[in-house]
């Protein structure tokens, strides 16, 4: 039943796509001015030559849709031979009222915003986010499958620089085109383009272009196409060198001294295609993942941070219903216990030949006695076909190593049908050296197969319907695979209400899900999720949702939640009620509160999230969040209160001297662990580290049996100093 209500006539398809490419007009492109004069990036957009550039017309995004501003704002864009430009004046009739809650780099937090978005490739799928604040840091991100997937880690090469009076704030933006990379035909560059400014204190957002609130403002398909002319793609090499000293050490060893150098080499030999090189990769800089619970039998997702995956990211993208992913980076250089394996070297090619969006990725990491020494392969394919925002594509994934090897293969497309209505198709399959023949498994077994249909939009009804099916033999090594032999079928969907005239309400959108997963080998329903919610966002940039919520686990085989929870086999089936606020970013005091509570398998569960921030001033950041997860099993006994807690402190000098302590608990293994990263940025690419690592046992069993329990214990520790410098341009 579920199977046949799956199929779609290939004539239908065929038909809806044709529709879906003569779909919608395409607003003449604007051609951006040129500089008539150089100016200087110093956040006081007075020269002339910022005068002769006519101003983008702005319209307001939210808290209502195109009504008037209560905040002028003046926004210019223009280029020269080298780099893109832009400028912001950004009068506010409270100057006191500007918010400046941070100057740690990379760190956005509630602080008045300039945004832009550059679609290089005008794909309107992908764009480069560049953004700052009144306090002259950069944030900078890359945006991919049209705004659904945002990548934090990224860093690129750019200035900004900004300055406060009692009129408001001023901006500068100087963007290289070695950064943006872009395609030049006949000396002409089409680009994707989207500027926006935020009062954080009122949520008065405006963009340009006029962007309908049923669309995120992010979104690459909702940019404005832009022309330069006389331009030429940027070639650029860039080299990295490394030093780093220290002392490390595991638990039962003693210290070891560390001495480590390296390079990373990016070499642009067009503007549209990048290359980076590296030889003994060291990631000591990257800051440490968050804790987390594991409250059910699957694995736990962690995500990307290293800077050397971050390029072109949002290609290599294969990711799949429930979380699943052909290629996940963070198999390459980590182990199981995400500890550090050495990369002895390798390269990546992220960029556009012709029609075509590629990708490649070779490294190879060193034998560590524990885990063999492995080489990793990815080569990535995509391209636009019937219309602007479709896309086909294909994936190839190796690792090999330990006399073992893997390899898998994706193909992908995803394909606007018509109007905000998306057809998504994904298949993918591997193949082992472990594998048997003789074992009968066929490709369907070796392959997992993902159709999806989604209406894309936050105005009136939007929806997901999915299907997914697993083979059991289906294991991509160098991806992330939570479950195998399952096949899913999920439907989601909301109802955007905007509230235009209300005083505090922005939008109210009710919704519903119901999420199914069954068993391939007996057809029985292992996982099933009912839900119902009524969700709200303010006009000051804050909101919640409140969320009854129904479950059926059928668990085979018992497993272990904490210390001393088992949840037994059988077919447990449970309810709870989840109440979550999210407070306005504007306020320099904040919190985020999530409670639930109900039933949980055979027992109770009550867990309480509360993540607070406090922007004590410019140079002082405190934050955190505690978890508190109450398990209760009255009826065989058992009883366990788990504990998660964070705390982040986050200071700066200025926008280049800062730092950041990460101090970590969770009660599940008893581990204290501590992150401490000092950041000297003496200018792009040029950085002084000095990083302090520590995990400690703090369980205090008796290990000796005469009743006195033992103290703390360290289980590792690292003080490293690093040093990158790059040159090259």
């Amino acid at each position: 039943m579920i199977r046949r209500a799956w199929v779609v006539p290939v004539w239908t398809v065929i038909g809806t796509l044709w529709v879906g490419s003569a779909w919608g007009e395409t607003p003449t492109p604007l051609v951006l001015q040129r500089l008539p004069s150089p100016v200087v990036v110093d956040g006081r957009p007075d020269e002339a030559a910022w005068q002769a550039i006519a101003p983008l017309p702005l319209t307001q995004y939210a808290p209502v849709h195109r009504a008037p501003t209560r905040e002028r704002s003046e926004i210019r864009v223009a280029y020269d031979d080298h780099a893109l430009y832009a400028a912001g004046w950004f009068h506010d009739s409270e100057p006191g009222g500007v918010r400046i809650n941070s100057l740690y780099r990379d760190r956005w937090n509630g602080d008045d915003a300039f945004a832009i978005y550059v679609d290089a490739f005008n794909d309107k799928q992908n764009s480069k986010w560049f953004g700052t604040t009144p306090g002259g840091i950069r944030f900078d991100q890359l945006v991919s499958d049209d705004g659904a997937t945002l990548n934090e880690s990224w860093d690129g090469f750019w200035d900004a620089v900004t300055t406060v009076d009692e009129r408001g704030w001023f901006a500068e933006v100087r963007i290289p085109f070695s950064t943006l990379g872009f395609r030049v035909e006949d000396g002409r560059a089409l680009m994707g383009l989207t500027v926006t400014r935020l009062v954080s204190r009122t949520g008065e957002r405006v963009t340009f272009p006029d962007i309908d609130p049923r669309f995120q403002f992010r979104q690459p398909s909702q940019a404005h196409e832009v022309v330069l002319e006389g331009v030429r793609g940027e070639r650029g090499l860039y080299l990295t060198p490394y030093a780093l000293a220290g002392h490390s050490r595991s638990a039962g060893a003693d210290d070891d001294g560390q001495a480590e150098a390296g390079l990373d080499v990016r070499w642009e030999p067009t503007g549209h295609l990048t290359v980076d090189l590296t030889l003994n990769t060291d990631f000591a800089q990257v800051e440490a993942d968050e804790q987390q619970v594991a409250l059910d039998r699957f694995p736990l997702f962690f995500p990307e941070k290293r800077r050397f995956f971050q390029e072109g990211s949002g290609l290599f993208d294969f990711a799949t219903t429930g979380g699943g992913r052909l290629f996940h980076s963070r198999q390459i250089g980590l182990d199981a216990n995400r500890q550090p394996v050495r990369v002895l070297g390798g390269a990546r090619a992220v960029g556009r030949i012709g029609a075509w969006d590629v990708g490649l990725l070779d490294l190879h990491t060193d034998d560590s006695g524990v885990n063999p020494g492995e080489n990793f392969g990815v080569a990535r394919a995509r391209r636009a076909v019937f219309n602007p925002h479709s896309t086909l594509g294909a994936m190839v994934t190796s690792r090999a190593g330990g006399g073992r090897h893997n390899l898998g293969l994706g193909l992908d497309g995803v394909f606007r049908v018509v109007g905000d209505d998306y057809l998504t198709l994904k298949w993918a399959g591997t193949r082992d050296d472990a594998d048997a023949d003789a074992d009968g498994s066929g490709l369907l077994d070796r392959s997992l197969w993902n159709a999806r249909w989604q209406r894309r939009t936050n105005r009136g009804l939007s929806f997901t319907t999915e299907l997914l099916r697993v083979g059991p033999a289906f294991q991509p090594e160098l991806g992330f695979l939570p479950r195998r032999d399952v096949t899913t079928a999920n439907a989601v969907g909301n109802w955007f209400f905007f509230k235009d005239s209300h005083k505090t309400l922005r939008r109210i959108y009710p919704g519903a899900l119901a999420f199914h997963t069954f068993r391939n080998s007996d057809g029985a329903l292992e996982t099933g999720t009912w839900a119902v919610w009524v969700q709200w966002d303010t006009k000051a940039g804050g909101g919640g949702w409140i969320e009854p919520k129904v479950f059926l686990e059928d668990v085979v085989a018992p497993f272990r939640i904490g210390e001393r929870i088992t949840i037994p086999a059988g077919r447990h089936t449970f309810a709870d009620l989840q109440l979550v606020w999210l407070a306005s970013t504007g306020s320099r005091l904040r919190a985020n509160v999530d409670f639930r509570a109900g039933t949980f398998f055979d027992g109770t569960r009550q867990q309480l999230i509360v993540a607070p921030t406090w922007n004590v001033s410019p140079h002082l950041e405190l934050g955190g969040s505690y978890q508190l997860s109450r398990l209760r099993f009255r009826e065989r006994g058992l009883a366990e209160d788990i504990h998660l807690a964070r705390l982040q402190v986050r200071t700066a000098w200025d926008a280049r001297a800062s730092a950041n302590a990460f101090v970590q608990y969770n009660s599940t293994n008893d581990r204290l662990d501590l992150n401490l990263r000092l950041r000297y940025n003496v200018a792009e690419g040029r950085d002084l580290w000095l990083v302090y690592d520590e995990g400690v046992d703090t369980e205090r069993e008796d290990a000796t049996g005469l009743g006195v329990p033992r103290g703390p214990r360290s289980l590792s520790r690292a003080l490293l100093l690093k040093l990158t410098w790059t040159v090259g341009g």
